[in-house]
């Protein structure tokens, strides 16, 4: 009886530790602007550098490494969002390189209309129901400018921190005077929250890149780029 007792808690930490090594570490929400200001070539600068970033062998390995859940939206003006792919765990290589590939691919949704970034973050929050196993809840969310229509971010951060959720930002300078401060001032929010700044759309592939690898890996050393909020 002993033996079948010892074998039998040696059972139960092998369960233990191998849902402890499968749990999912972050759900992370790719949420892009593709408003008015955000032309063709603009939309598939973000699009083509967003699937680059997330092949990049560092992005990826963190990804699987922590079974991470992504899911894309795509976001203009009020009442205009929409899931462009639905969460995905990443628990091998290849779910990575098969979600970058439809990221690629992924249509635009709509082209003239505002920028509603509160109603964004309202939307793409409401769908985090989706993976209730993940840790952490990261809504990375990059635009071009101001918001300028719904509910503003301002009035929304303090209960979507309290929801458990951390807001990062990718600000892209060149239609808004310091976007960069205002998406530090307005909009990031949660624990190690920041904001990186693209200064044009043509660097946003080399910023994406560093900020998905952080993101996943919660580092707290923060780079030139970026501004902390805790």
């Amino acid at each position: 009886m002993k033996q079948i007792s010892f074998l039998g808690v040696l059972l139960g930490l092998s369960i233990v530790f191998t849902t402890a090594t499968k749990a999912c570490e972050i759900a992370l929400a790719l949420t892009v602007d593709i408003s008015g200001s955000v032309d063709r070539q603009e939309y598939d600068l973000q699009m083509n550098g967003l699937a680059g970033a997330l092949c990049d062998p560092t992005v990826s390995q963190a990804l699987v490494s922590r079974k991470a859940a992504v899911m894309l939206v795509q976001w203009t003006g009020t009442s205009r969002q929409v899931v462009s792919l639905n969460w995905q765990r990443m628990n091998k290589f290849s779910d990575v390189e098969n979600f970058a590939k439809n990221v690629e691919n992924a249509p635009r949704q709509w082209r003239n209309f505002s920028t509603a970034i509160g109603d964004a973050l309202t939307f793409t929050s409401s769908q985090f129901s989706g993976v209730p196993e993940c840790k952490r809840k990261v809504i990375d969310v990059s635009g071009d400018g101001y918001s300028n229509e719904g509910v503003e971010p301002l009035a929304l951060r303090q209960h979507l921190v309290d929801d458990g959720f951390t807001i990062n930002g990718l600000a892209i300078e060149g239609s808004s005077d310091n976007l960069t401060k205002y998406y530090r001032d307005f909009v990031i929010a949660g624990p190690k929250a920041f904001v990186m700044t693209a200064n044009t759309f043509e660097e946003y592939p080399k910023r994406i890149k560093q900020k998905l690898f952080k993101e996943v890996t919660n580092q707290i050393a923060a780079l030139n780029t970026s501004d902390n909020r805790l």
